[in-house]
């Protein structure tokens, strides 16, 4: 859902939709899609075609190789994690968006394990990586990034909290970083979060995104309804 009026998007033939994501938005600046989980945004090591980026850059070239069409990646969405994802289509729009990136609204859903003591908060902490890529918090400024995480309980069960969650950073990994440190990890989180608990995909969504826009600098806010899913771990 957008708040302002958009533009009525051009039909493109069926063979050029971008798999793995449903446009939201898109006009000569941006393109604002929603990613399944299990979708790189962009390329790894491992994988370099099945990609929203890969998939986005085919969607606005429309089949022909020749043409100068392309997007540009302002952020990006975990592998696992589903929802918002904003691509720039032209290079002034990227700098735009990455430059104002933090003063953006970012709101996230997750299932996390267990409950919380505290059903509404803040967790703060400086973020580093080790050289197998895995993300923790340090106590030390100069050896991490700061990262703030708010967060709201919606709703718990015997093992499982649905959040709300307030991304005041975007460092990488930082949702599922800040709630394994807390006790309480993201469900399905095969990384930070707990093996073997049979839960199909990680339960993390970027639901709401409000941003403004690189042209017009009108805000404009992109929603998308809470996972099936994650309404079923809490039944």
């Amino acid at each position: 859902m957008m708040e302002e009026n958009q533009k009525p998007q051009h039909k493109v033939k069926l063979r050029f939709q971008p798999t793995g994501c449903t446009i939201l938005h898109e006009d000569q600046d941006i393109i604002v899609v929603e990613k399944v989980s299990g979708l790189l945004t962009m390329g790894s090591d491992s994988e370099r075609t099945k990609t929203a980026y890969q998939h986005l850059t085919h969607y606005v070239k429309k089949g022909n190789p020749k043409s100068r069409n392309r997007v540009f990646i302002v952020h990006r969405l975990d592998k696992d994690t589903s929802g918002v994802l904003v691509f720039a289509k032209t290079e002034a729009a990227k700098v735009f968006l990455q430059t104002e990136w933090q003063s953006f609204s970012k709101k996230y859903i997750a299932v996390v394990e267990g409950t919380l003591a505290e059903k509404e908060g803040i967790i703060e902490s400086y973020l580093t990586e080790n050289s197998i890529h895995r993300v923790f918090s340090v106590q030390n400024p100069n050896k991490g990034k700061f990262a703030k995480t708010g967060y709201k309980v919606l709703r718990e069960s015997k093992h499982y909290s649905m959040l709300e969650i307030n991304l005041f950073t975007g460092r990488k990994n930082q949702i599922r970083v800040h709630f394994a440190e807390h006790g309480n990890p993201v469900a399905g989180d095969r990384i930070y979060g707990i093996k073997g608990k049979g839960v199909k995909r990680l339960a993390l969504h970027s639901a709401s995104l409000t941003i403004q826009h690189p042209f017009t600098k009108k805000e404009m806010t992109f929603e998308t309804g809470i996972p099936g899913f994650f309404k079923q771990l809490l039944k």
